[in-house]
């Protein structure tokens, strides 16, 4: 019976024979697992976009940024954690920043203020410098502002990227400006929910600073949309790029005269058209409450800062 065995094979060819379909075995188990786990989880609804451009749930209206304003061919759209912007390489800075800023961010503990200016890792034609500011006489200007993204450590470092920042002068920054942000939150309490976008004005002719040629706006725009329930409005403004004594109200205007003014389509996609029509052709000066107590401080002490 052992020569039988022998003059088939020896020992070791057996157990090689063995060992190779145990192996193949083995894979085949393998293979048949990856395949299960893989394509039987598969969920036909999620997304195939870089993993850069995930926009997180938590700022998403019906998992979109359905808010984001129709962006013109020549800017790039980048999309980072708690914003969105369209960067001008022609003018290296945003033409547009949008976000999403609800009651319930802005009741959560503020993180620590970030204060550190970086490049935009995502604007692949790299964005502005800090340098490009130095002794310019400009300061570096949010326009999604660090405060509305005080919510989060990553929205607060992202919110100092320089494709989010705008050359403006002090008492502009420190001034009017700051008003209108610091105005915003409150009406961001008021409605729960407000769709903003903001920027300066870009056009040809502009003034520039810095070795990358940064374009230095000449007035700068912000336009809000607040969506509570079936109720809707919306409000623009456009600000010369100076100190004013004027009340944020003097500054006031529908979103289509805004539309007219910058060249941009906002909110073509949040809204359905008939109710776009209406709303952005609205301006209710009673829904935008403005505090009086503010204006003062800013006329009396933000002005001379």
């Amino acid at each position: 019976m052992a020569r039988f065995r022998r003059n088939h094979g020896d020992g070791k060819r057996g157990a090689s024979s063995y060992a190779r379909l145990a192996v193949f075995g083995v894979f085949v188990v393998f293979i048949m697992y990856l395949l299960t786990n893989t394509f039987g989880t598969y969920d036909a609804t999620s997304s195939t976009v870089d993993a850069k451009y995930y926009l997180p749930t938590e700022v998403e209206l019906d998992g979109e940024r359905t808010y984001l304003p129709v962006s013109s061919e020549e800017d790039v759209v980048v999309h980072h954690t708690d914003y969105s912007l369209a960067y001008s390489e022609e003018h290296e800075q945003a033409r547009w920043v949008a976000y999403e800023l609800t009651e319930a961010e802005l009741k959560v503990p503020n993180v620590k203020r970030s204060n550190y200016f970086d490049v935009d890792p995502d604007i692949r034609s790299r964005s502005a410098k800090h340098s490009d500011y130095t002794r310019s006489g400009y300061t570096r200007g949010h326009l999604a502002p660090a405060g509305d993204m005080a919510h989060s450590k990553t929205a607060m470092e992202e919110s100092f990227y320089m494709s989010n920042i705008s050359p403006q002068v002090r008492v502009f920054n420190n001034g009017i400006w700051k008003e209108l942000e610091e105005q915003t939150r409150d009406w961001a309490y008021k409605y729960d929910r407000l769709f903003i976008t903001t920027g300066g004005i870009l056009k040809p002719g502009l003034k520039q600073i810095g070795r990358n040629r940064v374009s230095v706006p000449e007035a700068f725009y912000k336009v809000l949309l607040y969506v509570n329930g079936d109720q809707r409005g919306a409000i623009g403004y456009v600000i010369p790029h100076d100190k004013s004594e004027a009340p944020l109200e003097d500054y006031a205007m529908s979103i289509d005269q805004v539309e007219a003014i910058t060249g941009i389509d906002f909110y073509a996609d949040l809204l359905a058209p008939e109710e776009e029509k209406k709303v952005e052709s609205t301006l209710d000066l009673d829904q935008w409450p403005v505090s009086k107590k503010r204006y003062r401080l800013r006329v009396d002490k933000w002005n001379y800062q």
